[in-house]
Order: C-alpha cells, then structure tokens, then sequence
C-alpha cells in the first residue's frame, strides 16, 4: 500500500528536501504541499493523505492551528499529524500533543528517522523522539500538563492494563504481542479496544493518559 503524505512548511527548501527524501521510497508519495496553517487545512481536506509533516511556525495559520483544525474533524480521523519543526521546547511539545499530533520530530531528525516517522504514524503508532519524550514526562510529572479524564480505565481489564504500559514504553504492537506471547493482531486489537474505552485518538494519547494516571510513572521500565 502506498502511503499519501502532504509537506507544511513555509520554507521552501525544506519540502523540497523532505520530497527528494520521501519519494524516493517506493511506498511513499508526497500528493500535496501547503506553505501556510490555512492552506494545509484545505489541501488535507482535498487530499485525505495518511500523514501530515506539519511545521509549527507557518504563516495563516500556524502548524498547532491547522493540527486543531484537522484532528477534529471526523472525515479527516484516518489522517495523522507528525509535527517537524526546529524549535524544540516544551510548550509545543504540550501544544502539539494537545492538538492531537502523533508525533513529534526535530529538523535536524536523521533522514531514515524521519521516513521511518512516516510509517509509523499512519499505522497509528506514537512517534515522539527520545528527547521529546523525556522532557514531555516530565512535564507530566511535574504537573505541568493539564490532566485529562482516566475515569475509563477502571472498564479496562488486566490484559488491556498490561498492554497499555508496554504502549506507553514506545513498543510497537508486534513487540508487545513478543513480550506478552500475543500475535501482533491481537495486540492491535486490544489497543484499539483501550482507545475505545478511553475515547484517546491514538497512541501518543494513550502515553499521556498512562502516565498522567499513575498507570505507569516517569522511570518506569517496561
């Protein structure tokens, strides 16, 4: 399968960059580019792609802006944001995350990282780089990132519980059914059921959640 992807950024250079890059994988195609928030938003719209490279800081509209205005719509749930921008601080880490990225990358990401964000993000997994994850925990812990609701995880059961750790310990589905002597399917299936039963988006959700419930707490090894 081939995966449609649109490029946000108002340099020029950069999409250039990250097309000569992405194109050249045979499953990747880049269907679209948008220099500002409000021309990503419509070209998303248009294009329905699988994955968004979303800049933060765009004309019209920043990046955090145009991420709010996707994720919320309904028709546009099978599309997935992976924010990539220079500016690594804590704020748009929490902004991003909020807005319902599932992902955040750096611009300075090595190449084959950044491809490999790609495929992950449209599988639905989280994607956040160790730095970002770090610091974003501790924000967490530190209480700096506005709780969300964890009243469903009381419906979850103890195979669910267990998954949603290894989630939030950055395994892949096929990881988690290694260590728990599941098949990836059936570990996709309980992740799907615990985004149901915690009405999360994804992945990078389902992170916060866990550590913001004591679920899992920062240090923690899975």
């Amino acid at each position: 399968m081939t995966l449609r992807v649109v490029l946000a950024d108002d340099q020029q250079l950069i999409r250039a960059g990250f097309r000569a890059l992405l194109e050249a994988e045979p499953d990747i195609d880049v269907v679209g580019e948008a220099a500002t928030g409000t021309d990503a938003v419509a070209l998303v719209r248009a294009e329905r792609p699988d994955v968004v490279l979303m800049d933060i800081r765009m004309p019209d509209g920043d990046g955090l802006w145009a991420t709010e205005q996707i994720t919320a719509a309904p028709e546009l749930g099978g599309t997935h944001i992976v924010v990539v921008t220079t500016f690594e601080l804590d704020e748009y880490v929490a902004q991003a995350i909020a807005a319902g990225a599932s992902g955040f990358l750096v611009k300075d990401t090595e190449p084959v990282e950044l491809i490999r964000s790609v495929r992950v993000a449209a599988a639905g997994d989280a994607l956040l780089s160790p730095t970002v994850t770090r610091r974003l925990l501790e924000r967490i812990s530190g209480g700096l990132v506005a709780p969300r609701s964890v009243d469903g995880l009381r419906d979850l059961t103890e195979r669910e519980r267990e998954v949603m750790v290894l989630v939030a310990a950055g395994l892949s589905n096929e990881e988690i059914g290694a260590r728990l002597f599941l098949s990836p399917l059936t570990a996709k299936t309980h992740v799907s059921r615990i985004l149901t039963k915690l009405g999360a988006r994804d992945r990078v959700q389902l992170v916060v959640l866990a550590y913001e419930s004591g679920l899992v707490t920062p240090g923690l090894s899975a």
